[in-house]
C-alpha cells in the first residue's frame, strides 16, 4: 500500500474521561480527569490513522462526537491527501470559524490523516516528515499545581524519576507574589542545579503584577515563566519580555498561525510553544515550525507527547517537549522516557494504538 492510494472511508469519535495520576491545580481551575476525544480515521483500503484531542471538560468532549459524524459525511470516498484535506476542512469550517472546540476537531481529524498517511507508507511519522526518530528531550508536567511549598518540592522530586531534567511549577496563588516565591524557593531548593524549573501562570497576571513578578522571578533560578498575563496580550508581553532577564514563553492558545505570526511580529516572546490541539494538527505544527524557525525562535510542545515527539525531531529550533502521562490509560503502548528523553517509536504512524477495553470502561455515555 503507498499513501497516494488512500482514499477516506469514515471518521469515528468516541468521548471518554480518564482519571489523572496526579491532579493539577491552576490558577483557572483544578482538573483531576483527563476529558478526551478519541478520533478514528477509516480507509477503504483498510488503513486506520487515529488521533485525540484534549477537551478540558466531559461536556466539551460529549458535543464533539456529532461534529465529527458530519465531517465524515462531507469527507467520505475523498483522497486521503493530507494538504488537500486540511484546506477543505478550513473551508467546511469558515462560517463557525476555526476556533474553540471546533478546532480541536481540525486538528485531531490531522493528525489521523497524518497517521494513516505514515502508516501506509510503514514508516514512522518523523520519518516520513524527513526526520531521524531521535531521542526529544522531555521535562515532566505532570501534576505540580497550587500546593503548599513542601508537598511542591516533595512532588517536584518523584517527577525526576526517568531522569527527567526539567519539571513544570504552576503559580497563580491567591495569597499572591509571596505565597508564590516561597514555593518557587522550596522546590529550586529542592533541585540540584542541573534540573531546569519552569513555571506556569495560566493567564492569571495583570500586566502590573506580571511586571512585579518577572523582576522578584529573575533571582530565583527559573528557566523560563508561562503564559503570565492574558494569552492574546502581545503588545505587554513585548514589553514584559524586554523588562525581564528570565525568558517568556507563550503559544498554547495560538489558534492557527495568525496569532503566532502576530505574536512573533511583536517581539511578545522570547519561546514559542503551540498546542497541537489549536495550531492545526500536524500540517498547522509544520507550517508554525517554519515561522518558528524564521523568527529564530526555539519552540517547544505543548501536551500530547506521542505525536508531538515526531514532531519535534522534525523542527529546526527543537527546544523541549512537555510530558504528559494523561493518555496513557487507554494507550496500548505509551511513549516511553529514558534519561529524560521520549523515545520515538519505530511503529509506522506516530505510534498510538487505543486499549479498547479501557476505552469501554471510561466512555462518556
Amino acid at each position: 500500500m503507498t499513501p497516494e492510494k488512500l482514499t477516506l472511508h469514515s471518521l469515528e469519535a468516541v468521548a471518554v474521561t480518564v482519571p489523572m495520576a496526579r491532579p493539577l491545580g491552576t490558577s483557572a481551575q483544578t482538573i483531576k480527569e483527563a476529558s478526551l476525544l478519541l478520533l478514528d480515521l477509516k480507509t477503504h483500503e483498510g488503513v486506520t490513522g487515529c488521533g485525540y484531542a484534549w477537551c478540558y471538560q466531559a461536556g466539551i468532549a460529549r458535543s464533539l462526537v456529532p461534529i465529527v459524524t458530519e465531517l465524515s459525511d462531507v469527507l467520505h470516498g475523498m483522497a486521503l491527501a493530507p494538504a488537500d484535506l486540511a484546506q477543505i476542512i478550513a473551508r467546511h469550517f469558515k462560517l463557525p470559524g476555526l476556533a474553540g472546540p471546533i478546532m480541536m476537531v481540525v486538528s485531531s481529524v490531522d493528525t489521523a490523516i497524518w497517521d494513516a498517511f505514515a502508516k501506509a507508507a510503514n514508516m514512522p511519522l518523523a520519518t516520513l516528515l524527513g526526520a531521524s526518530p531521535r531521542p526529544i528531550r522531555a521535562y515532566n508536567s505532570n501534576g505540580l499545581g497550587l500546593m503548599p511549598a513542601s508537598a511542591a518540592a516533595d512532588e517536584a522530586e518523584a517527577l525526576l524519576e526517568g531522569g527527567f531534567k526539567g519539571v513544570k511549577l504552576r503559580l497563580g496563588r491567591a495569597g499572591g507574589i509571596t505565597h508564590d516565591l516561597d514555593v518557587v524557593r522550596a522546590v529550586r531548593k529542592r533541585l540540584s542545579d542541573d534540573i531546569h524549573l519552569m513555571v506556569d501562570f495560566n493567564q492569571a497576571l495583570s500586566f502590573a503584577d506580571a511586571m512585579r513578578y518577572g523582576a522578584a522571578l529573575d533571582s530565583e533560578g527559573v528557566y523560563w515563566i508561562e503564559e503570565p498575563i492574558r494569552h492574546d496580550d502581545y503588545r505587554h508581553y513585548a514589553l514584559l519580555a524586554q523588562a525581564t532577564t528570565t525568558p517568556i514563553q507563550i503559544g498554547e492558545n495560538f489558534t492557527g498561525l495568525q496569532p503566532m505570526a502576530a505574536a512573533l511580529e511583536a517581539s511578545a516572546c522570547d519561546y514559542v510553544m503551540p498546542d497541537l490541539d489549536r495550531i492545526g494538527g500536524v500540517t498547522g505544527w509544520m507550517r508554525a515550525a517554519g515561522l518558528a524557525a524564521a523568527y529564530n525562535r526555539e519552540m517547544s510542545s505543548h501536551l500530547f507527547p506521542e505525536v508531538s515527539a515526531h514532531l519535534m525531531a522534525a523542527t529546526p529550533t527543537r527546544h523541549w517537549l512537555e510530558y504528559v502521562d494523561w493518555a496513557n490509560p487507554i494507550l496500548q503502548e505509551p511513549i516511553t522516557i529514558v534519561d529524560g528523553n521520549a523515545v520515538i517509536p519505530a511503529r509506522p504512524g506516530h505510534g498510538m494504538t487505543w486499549d479498547q477495553d479501557a476505552v469501554k470502561k471510561f466512555r462518556l455515555g
